[in-house]
Parts: C-alpha cells; sequence; structure tokens
C-alpha cells in the first residue's frame, strides 16, 4: 500500500520544541532570547507596529506564519539589536545563526521626519511610551516614509539550508525584534542609525518656537518684562 505522507516532516509538539530550544540556550551560555507571554507577540505600541508593518508586504506572507509559531514556541534563543544589523540563534532541526541587515534611514529622510513631527513630541518618555497625537504616530509609522524599513532595505542570512528568501528561522527573529520592541523601543532607532534625542530636539525646539510666538502675541509685553514701554505720540492734525 503507497505511503502517501512519507515525505511530511515529523511532528513536534510544542512542547518537545521548547525543550530543544532550552537545551539550546543552555549550550549557548548567556543569551537574550525572546520569551512570548501569552497568545500575542508584541502587547506595546512600537512592538505591535513593527509587526504590522512586516504583515503590510505581500512579500513575506508566505514564511510569516511558521515565523510566528517559532518564536511563540520560544525558539529564538538569543537576539541582539545593534546599529543596522540583528544578530540571533534560532532553535531548529539543530542550532541556526541569523543575520538580518537593516539599512540607515537617509539623512533626507529623516529631516523630513524630523520637520513633520515638529511641534508634536514633547519628552521621550511619551515617544518610547507610544503616547503622542495619532496623527504624530501614523506618521512615524508611515509606510515607506516612516520609520520602519521596507523589505528592500533588508537583508536577510540564515546558516539552515532552506533557500528561500525568507526561511522561517529568519521569520522568527523578525517577529522577535517586535517582541524585543516591547521591551526596549529605543532599539528601533538604534537599528535605523538616527539620532533619537534629535527628533525631540528638533521638535521641542519648533514647539517652543511656536509658543513663545503666540505668547508674544497674547501678552501685554510691558507685564510680560517688567518694563514700561513709551508708546509713541500722535501727531495732531492741523
Amino acid at each position: 500500500m503507497p505511503r502517501y505522507y512519507e515525505d511530511f516532516p515529523e511532528y513536534i509538539s510544542i512542547e518537545q520544541r521548547r525543550k530543544k530550544a532550552r537545551r539550546h540556550a543552555a549550550q549557548l551560555g548567556a543569551t537574550s532570547p525572546v520569551i512570548i507571554e501569552g497568545f500575542r507577540i508584541a502587547k506595546t505600541f512600537w512592538g505591535k507596529s513593527w509587526c504590522q508593518n512586516l504583515e503590510r508586504y505581500s512579500d513575506y506572507s508566505n514564511r510569516l506564519p511558521r515565523g510566528r509559531t517559532y518564536v511563540r514556541n520560544q525558539c529564538v534563543v538569543d537576539l541582539q539589536i545593534s546599529s543596522g544589523v540583528v544578530t540571533a540563534r534560532v532553535s531548529g532541526s539543530r542550532l541556526y545563526n541569523v543575520e538580518v541587515k537593516v539599512s540607515p534611514i537617509s539623512k533626507a529622510h529623516w529631516k523630513e521626519v524630523c520637520s513633520d513631527c515638529a511641534g508634536a513630541i514633547e519628552s521621550v518618555v511619551e515617544l518610547l511610551e507610544g503616547k503622542l497625537p495619532k496623527l504624530t504616530m501614523e506618521r512615524l509609522c508611515r509606510e515607506k516614509t516612516g520609520l520602519f524599513p521596507t523589505p528592500a532595505q533588508m537583508k536577510f542570512t540564515c546558516s539552515c539550508p532552506d533557500v528561500a528568501r525568507m526561511c522561517k528561522h529568519v521569520a522568527a527573529v523578525l517577529y522577535g525584534i517586535g517582541a524585543r520592541l516591547d521591551q526596549q523601543p529605543e532599539l528601533l532607532f538604534t537599528l535605523r542609525e538616527v539620532d533619537l534625542p534629535e527628533l525631540i530636539t528638533n521638535a521641542s525646539r519648533e514647539m517652543t518656537n511656536t509658543k513663545t510666538a503666540k505668547l508674544l502675541e497674547d501678552e501685554n509685553l510691558a507685564e510680560l518684562f517688567g518694563i514700561d514701554i513709551i508708546q509713541p505720540k500722535r501727531r495732531r492734525r492741523k
């Protein structure tokens, strides 16, 4: 009798997969694993926005579901985010090395972002917590011209034998980045190689200038500066 399913991979339960991941993590020693609590991969504004950006591109649609499964099963046993690159170790049939290179935001692009957000960001805390006006947050997350990379701005490598541009291990790491941004949203700015304080400084400077101008329009200058201002004498008509 023919066997129709002999080419299917052997089923591995969630618990088996997690045990293997823990063994691989123990082999590595000190690591920074991605731990997902509950079903949702990301829970905060920046983590969710990263994941939503991934899912808006059809380039990734075929591989993302397997990546979600892997990251939920705690298979990303180490993930490090630095300037322009993410390195990770993913537990699969064996331990695989994954690297995600992300292009920096261009100076012109960054200047536009800073200009568009000027006057709307009062503090780093509010920005990292995602507690800004809706229009400002939408600008920062805008497709192609926001802070998140497009497919063309990312290059992946994995030590697994899968020849696809994005294997399931890479997909797991991409979701792992979203989970990590839940805890450390400032790493997004590190990854894209832009200066977070510069965004705040430009926005605050514009806001200060605007408020000052408005104040000078609305307030009595004599009362504001505590000085006597001599009003020009009107000429009498002859």
